[in-house]
């Protein structure tokens, strides 16, 4: 066989299958050749040059840039969502909508999720998400304590039974504060029931959803009251900390600054958050970014949606 013979083959092939939509195994048959025959000629249609495959990417699609952000921090995945500006609210509501489909694609049977408490933009993705089919054995567990000021409690009650009711499952609340004023009174609180079985299913979580804090708290969380004193704040600016995830600081290499405060919070640990197979961080927007570029070099979060700003200027980091 020439290699002219050869190309007017693969050329054949290659047309029956990209534009005529035929199965390989009716190419086969066709053409009296194997279903491994054919599969090679269309590989070689490739290299040959006879077939050029090119993706026309939609208008506000980053593949790239989310291919770069999982390569720079070595993640699972990374999500870069289209927003008109660096406006908080409007990240807040494009990122929960762009997280809410990510996991009403990807939720499995027996999941046990993880949700932060008074986060805003988790409070967007309960908000965007569909009721999901029933899948068996899901749990949706309060990672960080749910109790605070009672005019925003709802918030945090809402966000995970709201959750637990789109995606059919049962829920286990964390009837606790978030933080406490001493080491004493968490350790009273820990010896409740309720408490211990809410913290008993930590190891179990296998999708952690979180937001990623400033290190001055949010609206939200400063009306909820799960905040520190002023003088706790002023221990963690003199230990260089930049952001919170679950209530535990840390510096902009992921460090966590040990100002003994963690001995107050009730919720999972970030020692458990890194164990989890799918730490799903969600955040953006300028005022966040130092506590996202923490987060990532820590490797707190194995999953990142965030806004096109902020993916572009983690991209360009050294």
């Amino acid at each position: 066989m020439t290699k002219i013979d050869e190309l007017r083959m693969i050329a054949r092939v290659a047309r029956l299958y990209y534009e005529m939509d035929k199965k390989q195994s009716e190419i086969a048959d066709q053409l009296g050749l194997s279903q491994t025959t054919v599969s090679r000629l269309l590989g070689r249609s490739k290299e040959e040059g006879i077939i050029r495959i090119s993706i026309n990417m939609p208008k506000g699609v980053y593949t790239e840039l989310e291919e770069a952000l999982v390569m720079k921090f070595n993640l699972r995945d990374a999500i870069v969502v289209d927003s008109l500006d660096d406006d908080e609210k409007l990240i807040q509501r494009d990122l929960g909508s762009a997280a809410a489909y990510y996991l009403e694609s990807s939720i499995r049977p027996n999941e046990v999720i993880g949700i932060s408490s008074w986060s805003a933009t988790l409070l967007a993705l309960v908000d965007a998400l569909r009721p999901l089919p029933r899948k068996a054995g899901i749990k949706v567990v309060q990672i960080l304590g749910g109790v605070g000021n009672p005019s925003v409690e709802a918030h945090a009650t809402r966000l995970t039974s709201r959750l637990a009711q789109l995606v059919n499952g049962e829920v286990i609340y964390l009837p606790v504060p978030g933080v406490l004023a001493t080491e004493e009174a968490r350790n009273i609180l820990l010896g409740d029931e309720v408490t211990k079985h809410a913290l008993s299913l930590f190891d179990q979580v296998t999708t952690a959803l979180v937001g990623i804090g400033a290190l001055d708290p949010s609206p939200l969380l400063a009306e909820s009251g799960n905040i520190f004193s002023a003088v706790d704040m002023d221990m963690l600016h003199k230990g260089k900390a930049v952001g919170d995830v679950l209530l535990h600081f840390y510096d902009i290499n992921g460090n966590l600054v040990d100002t003994g405060m963690d001995k107050r919070v009730i919720s999972m640990d970030l020692m458990q958050l890194t164990k989890v197979n799918r730490a799903i961080g969600v955040a953006g927007g300028s005022r966040k970014y130092s506590g996202i570029l923490g987060a990532l070099r820590g490797h707190l979060v194995n999953i990142l949606i965030t806004d096109r700003f902020t993916a572009a200027r983690l991209e360009k980091e050294q």
